[in-house]
């Protein structure tokens, strides 16, 4: 690994987050809360809180948005040494309500400094020089340049050598499914670790069969982790599987960010050398931790407060 490289990469685009306070509709809210949320930054987060080298890029606005992801990234000790500020395109908005007691997303994010990115952004060298790609489907899903970018770093990825993990994260607000199966499908067979939720899966693959779906993961060189089978996560390793009970949250407060900080603590726990079961119940800690809090990552945990949850330590409240 060079200097310039952390141990683990990624990139996408990051969106300055609106909500109101008390889980009210928009339409009914003289106030809003601001902070952001990506994905990809999001993952970013929790893994250096959990004390690995990672690094996030991805193109902002030069505006007042862009500039506080930058200094809060940068501030939870992520690097943003390639990030890029557009003077041309704003940084992307979404705004969150909750509507009859259920989850609401709106984009703002058509023609977005991050949906301008081009392959010839990459900085090949900062790639080629990590331990670990991780690339997700919602970059695919937001610009036909964005999609050749996702391919393009992942081929540079694996032609040194550099493990590449992906998470479909399927968002049928952003393509239709046929769209998104053109291009994620693809993805996944060249993946190293492939992350997808089992909701996805039967999207993807047009089934609701247990047993089809374990086919066609074991035709993939991927080690795959399927998410929320139930009440447990699935490990699909070179035709053997295995289930890891989730780790319980003991107060719901928002599930967003959920699957983003299970995969945060499943890359972190891989490039501290944890097997794939050891990482995937450190993520399942992350995830459970993730969706006690209000935001996207807020709630994501140290690794001392990690490492004493997966040791059963008893929490000290005074």
């Amino acid at each position: 690994m060079t200097q310039a490289s952390p141990d683990l990469i990624t990139f996408g685009e990051s969106m300055a987050l609106f909500m109101p306070p008390e889980h009210r509709a928009l339409e009914r809210a003289s106030t809003l809360e601001q902070g952001f949320g990506g994905a990809e930054s999001n993952v970013a987060v929790g893994a250096a809180r959990l004390g690995v080298s990672v690094g996030w890029f991805g193109t902002l606005g030069n505006d007042p948005f862009g500039h506080m992801i930058v200094k809060t990234l940068r501030g939870e000790g992520v690097d943003v040494s390639r990030v890029k500020l557009s003077s041309e395109a704003p940084t992307g908005l979404m705004f969150r309500e909750t509507v009859a007691g259920r989850l609401a997303v709106h984009y703002y994010r058509k023609h977005s400094a991050a949906s301008r990115v081009q392959p010839e952004d990459l900085d090949e060298a900062y790639i080629r020089g990590s331990k670990l790609l991780h690339v997700t489907g919602i970059s695919m899903a937001i610009s036909e340049s964005s999609r050749r970018t996702v391919e393009r770093a992942v081929d540079i990825a694996l032609d040194a050598g550099v493990p590449v993990s992906f998470d479909p994260n399927l968002r049928l607000k952003l393509w239709s499914i046929e769209e998104a199966r053109d291009a994620l499908l693809p993805l996944a067979a060249k993946a190293d670790y492939f992350l997808p939720g089992w909701d996805e899966l039967q999207l993807l693959y047009e089934t609701s069969d247990w047993d089809h779906v374990v086919e066609r993961l074991s035709a993939l060189r991927a080690i795959s982790i399927v998410k929320s089978k139930g009440d447990q996560t699935v490990i699909l390793n070179n035709g053997a599987t295995e289930e890891v009970p989730f780790y319980p949250a003991d107060n719901v407060v928002d599930t967003v960010g959920a699957g983003d900080g299970f995969c945060a603590g499943f890359l972190a726990g891989i490039v501290k050398g944890m097997t794939p079961v050891e990482a995937v119940k450190l993520a399942s800690v992350t995830g459970s931790l993730a969706v006690q809090m209000r935001g996207d990552w807020e709630a994501l945990p140290t690794w001392a407060v990690a490492s004493s949850r997966l040791g059963g330590q008893a929490w000290v409240e005074r």
